[in-house]
């Protein structure tokens, strides 16, 4: 039996959830508020990318390897998927360990890059995806280590040592970045002359 100030949540249970009638309509007037903030952008109808936006970071990452692995076989490179001791999984392309971070393009029309540990790898490719385009830059990891890694901390800032990340808009590249890359055609080109 269910107290009148009580919301039947969960048909069948003799306890109700606890939440009152006046605690859910405010919620939700909360939730409708903020929807608008948070539907998907109209940029990205039609894109061949919309898909990725839906899935967790996790599979990001894994997608992001997916696409870059079978884009290196399409150009005629070697590229295998391998998963280090430490785990970490990297693709291993024209015989460079390459750690792979995807990110879709964020509605303030800038790329985010995460999860970049300090591990043992050659180059690290930050592969952006826009509605209707691509970018990416093939970063050694020497770059890293003097620009990003202890440098741009995802968790804690600055002084972060476990996790770092890279914000890149596409129309302002950092100076640092530029000479990495920006399309696919000068990431295959650093690959074979690698």
């Amino acid at each position: 039996m269910t107290s009148p100030h009580r919301i039947e949540c969960c048909p069948g249970l003799t306890m109700g959830c606890g939440m009152s009638d006046d605690g859910f309509t405010e919620l939700s007037a909360v939730a409708s508020g903020l929807a608008d903030m948070y539907r998907p952008s109209p940029a990205w109808r039609g894109s061949p990318f919309k898909w990725v936006q839906s899935l967790p970071p996790g599979r990001r990452g894994a997608v992001g390897r997916q696409l870059f692995q079978q884009w290196a076989r399409n150009q005629g490179l070697q590229a295998e998927t391998h998963t280090s001791p430490d785990r970490q999984i990297f693709v291993v392309a024209n015989g460079a360990q390459v750690q792979v971070k995807l990110s879709t393009l964020w509605r303030n029309g800038f790329y985010r890059f995460q999860q970049i540990r300090d591990r043992d790898f050659d180059f690290c490719l930050f592969l952006g995806l826009s509605p209707q385009s691509v970018h990416a830059w093939l970063v050694p990891k020497e770059v890293l280590d003097v620009h990003v890694i202890g440098h741009l901390g995802q968790h804690t800032g600055a002084g972060a040592s476990e996790t770092a990340w890279v914000t890149v808009y596409p129309k302002e590249v950092p100076g640092w970045l530029e000479p990495f890359g920006g399309s696919l055609e000068r990431v295959h080109s650093m690959l074979v002359s690698d």
